[in-house]
């Protein structure tokens, strides 16, 4: 019997993983164009998630030394916008 993890079907790995923080301090991990990731509360856990998609492959993980953003709301293709293109949410004070 095998106790290890079976290689993640979600095809993830197909493209190096990029793992960095975004702009709000959150551990980012996505693939090269943005289609697929995650956000972590932590680096351990951003590496684990990695780790596991890459099929512990760490040659297909790249650290961001800058901002890393991962922008769901507009489909694929939107996280790979650079940091300053995608907007931030407006925030509203209660009255």
């Amino acid at each position: 019997m095998n106790n290890h993890e079976p290689p993640s079907t979600s095809h993830l790995s197909q493209s190096l993983l990029l793992v960095g923080k975004n702009s709000h301090g959150q551990w980012v991990v996505r693939n090269e164009c943005g289609s697929r990731g995650g956000l972590f509360i932590d680096r351990a856990n951003a590496i684990k998630f990695a780790m596991f998609e890459s099929g512990r492959q760490p040659q297909a993980i790249i650290m961001v030394p800058g901002v890393l953003e991962l922008d769901i709301r507009s489909g694929p293709g939107a996280a790979a916008l650079p940091a300053s293109k995608i907007m931030a949410p407006q925030l509203r004070r209660a009255a």
